[in-house]
């Protein structure tokens, strides 16, 4: 018969204790290899905007996902599968503005082992688009939930803005409206007979009438997308913005003249769809515009860039269009939406017209920022910009000057030299049109 001996005791720190019987409990309620297996999330963006909001999951790793639509309430759930629920996801609710047109909150948190589920809160019915993204950029592998209205935003409601057309000049001259391409001497800063002249040049027979001219604006990148990064932190995306509202407020207060934003807020926006954009309220003139970098710091001056079937005029001019080019990488486009009508139209340069006056309105551009700022080529150079390929609609794309210029910079953030800018592309625009008025349409550009 065996004798029993008492247990002694072993004397082990507090903190010891502790330890072990904390991974203990990580036993019991982890299953065994997961928390070596977990995928990591790394970050959590939203990006609320009028046409959509969009949210963004950026991993280590690729994540994998299934999701519904919950009714009554309205609820879009997540299940993220095989994720670690960590202070990045705890943070998303944190996220969530009350302005934001579509999220009413957000819900996170562990669903059962293995599985963190996220549940969005709807303010109206959605169509979702869900999607993953592969690593671009600075970014890792990215899953990406767009949250888009049953029904899309229409751009022609950008415009209701602008008074309305039968109170421009329409089908006749009004007592205070002016023909496009006069000049303001006192505005504009130049003497009294190149005013003279230019109106000179922009006067009409009696009889023709006027036209409201609706004119894109295309701020570049936006969201996910931030475009080219100064020295000082300044992004692309955050001028172009600031110029692009400044030269609108401008246009919408000449008298036969109108602007659409393709973005007027921090937002993405597909290359395809910014052209979309201009050819849906038919547009007189698509402009974007841009503050970009290149590989010299020394690098400086404005340019202006117009679509080219023949190939760049400059190797920095191909070199700046593949990098534009590749926004879509970077900002994320679903490419399991087909649009088969717009893959037709960015497929079509024949239309040789459209090139000329894309040639002659930048050549007018190009002038005016000449007078503000050093010009980095003194010709308009040509590229293949996807954004350029509307093929009915004079493009071109405004480099207002290089954010990777320290100096160059710096102006860019100011508020006065962001007006002065704005205002020589008016000028410009506005000289091209006195020579180029637009054809007479029967009906305004206000549906297809």
């Amino acid at each position: 018969m065996f004798e029993a001996h008492p247990v002694r005791p072993v004397n082990l720190p507090r903190r010891q204790v502790l330890k072990a019987g904390a991974a203990l409990l990580t036993l019991l309620v982890t299953p065994v290899g997961y928390a070596q297996s977990a995928a990591r999330i790394l970050a959590v963006r939203v990006w609320p905007s009028r046409d959509y909001t969009r949210i963004t999951l950026e991993g280590v790793e690729s994540l994998k996902y299934s999701s519904q639509i919950v009714k009554n309430p309205e609820r879009l759930v997540v299940d993220l599968e095989g994720v670690e629920f960590n202070s990045v996801l705890q943070s998303l609710p944190d996220k969530i503005s009350e302005a934001d047109p579509y999220i009413k909150l957000i819900r996170a948190g562990r669903n059962r082992p293995g599985v963190v589920r996220l549940v969005v809160e709807l303010k109206n019915e959605i169509s979702p688009q869900i999607f993953s993204l592969p690593p671009a950029g600075s970014y890792g592998p990215r899953l990406v939930l767009d949250l888009y209205p049953n029904e899309p935003i229409d751009p022609l409601l950008a415009l209701i803005e602008k008074k309305s057309p039968e109170d421009a000049v329409i089908g006749g001259t009004a007592p205070s409206a002016k023909p496009a391409g006069t000049e303001d001497a006192s505005r504009s800063g130049r003497d009294n007979s190149r005013a003279l002249s230019d109106k000179n040049r922009s006067a009409r027979p009696a009889n023709q009438d006027l036209r409201l001219i609706t004119i894109a604006l295309d701020p570049g990148h936006g969201g996910e997308d931030p475009g080219a990064i100064g020295s000082r932190g300044t992004y692309e995306k955050t001028v172009t913005l600031e110029i692009g509202r400044r030269l609108k407020a401008k246009i919408d207060a000449e008298p036969n003249m109108r602007a659409m934003l393709t973005r007027d807020a921090d937002f993405f926006v597909p290359l395809g769809q910014r052209v979309e954009k201009a050819r849906r309220v038919q547009a007189d003139l698509f402009v974007s515009i841009h503050a970009d970098a290149f590989i010299r710091p020394d690098a400086r001056g404005s340019s202006v860039f117009v679509l080219s079937d023949r190939g760049a005029t400059s190797t920095a001019a191909r070199w700046l269009a593949n990098k534009e080019n590749a926004a879509d990488l970077i900002g994320g486009v679903n490419l399991g939406v087909k649009d088969s009508h717009l893959a037709k139209t960015l497929l079509d340069l024949s239309q040789t017209a459209t090139l000329n006056d894309s040639m002659k309105v930048a050549r007018a551009v190009l002038g005016e920022l000449g007078n503000i700022n050093q010009l980095h080529k003194g010709e308009v150079e040509q590229a293949s910009f996807a954004v350029l390929k509307a093929p009915d609609i004079p493009s071109m794309l405004v480099e207002t000057a290089f954010i990777s210029n320290p100096d160059e910079e710096k102006r860019l953030t100011d508020d006065s030299y962001q007006d002065k800018m704005a205002d020589a592309m008016l000028l410009g625009i506005k000289r091209y049109f006195a020579k180029n008025p637009p054809l007479t349409r029967n009906k305004l550009a206000l549906k297809d």
